[in-house]
């Protein structure tokens, strides 16, 4: 009876600890959702999270056309264009070539192998220059397929997702592999009947850091997209500073929230499929 009643006091103790670190994390993010309706001045002003005189009208400027050529949903849009091309993509060479190395011994496998992880110390800010050079002389800058952000993806262009995705299939036995070949399947339909579904986790994970680091990248979309009709949602925000007549901010913090929600309700929705009981993985 004492040792259920210290280990209800424990478990209360460790809730207790969890909710309140919770709402400290959680904090900035309903403040933010409180600015959006806040005037300026009260910004600046008040740190509660309920809004002393709210205002609706940062969140009608938020989706009002800016320059007549893009607005909210339609930046949004554009952001989808290119991330869900991009991420299903990455599913597709970085499964293949982590599949590749993991499994199959050929020649110059440990040349391009070090080759690759070579690439995981080398900083994206030296690559804008020669890619930029790259895709013009292609002719495919402001492209309305958005091929210089796509086109990357299907070429295993993320080293670190492939390194991810081989120590998940060196984890995974060779027997079943060896199982499924007596079975008649050959090399692709062991991957994807026998890997796939126990890489699920993994897939997941990958598709869900991919899409929030297209649809958060800033660069890339400053480079190569041109049109402000095919400006994605990261132009879009900085768009919505605008510097001449002054920051309406409640209008900037109400983009930003209308930026975040689906990229919020994505991984809520992804988290509970990327445990390993949920791709199958079981003891």
């Amino acid at each position: 009876m004492k040792h259920l009643r210290r280990s209800t006091r424990m478990k209360l103790l460790r809730y207790a600890v969890l909710t309140a670190v919770s709402l400290l994390m959680i904090y900035p993010l309903l403040w933010l959702l409180a600015a959006t309706l806040r005037s300026n001045t009260e910004l600046f002003t008040e740190t509660g999270l309920i809004p002393k005189s709210p205002d609706i009208s940062g969140w009608k400027r938020a989706f009002q056309p800016y320059g007549g050529q893009i607005d909210l949903l339609h930046a949004a849009l554009n952001t989808y264009l290119i991330a869900l091309p991009k991420t299903l993509l990455t599913f597709i060479s970085v499964t293949l070539t982590a599949y590749g190395f993991s499994r199959f011994r050929f020649a110059g496998r440990r040349v391009l192998m070090l080759m690759l992880f070579s690439t995981l110390f080398l900083p994206q800010t030296v690559l804008y220059v020669p890619q930029f050079v790259l895709f013009t002389r292609l002719g495919w800058v402001d492209s309305p397929l958005y091929l210089p952000l796509i086109a990357p993806a299907a070429l295993a262009g993320d080293t670190v997702f492939v390194v991810m995705l081989m120590q998940f299939i060196r984890g995974i036995p060779k027997a079943y592999d060896e199982a499924a070949k007596l079975d008649g399947c050959n090399s692709l339909q062991t991957l994807r009947y026998v890997l796939v579904p126990q890489l699920r986790p993994a897939l997941l994970s990958i598709g869900v850091l991919q899409l929030l680091h297209t649809v958060n990248d800033y660069m890339g979309p400053l480079l190569y997209v041109k049109s402000p009709a095919r400006y994605p949602m990261s132009v879009f925000v900085k768009l919505s500073m605008d510097a001449d007549s002054g920051f309406d901010w409640n209008r900037v913090l109400a983009v930003c929230c209308a930026a975040m929600l689906p990229q919020i309700v994505i991984y809520f929705i992804a988290q509970r499929f990327t445990t390993p009981e949920a791709g199958g993985l079981k003891e």
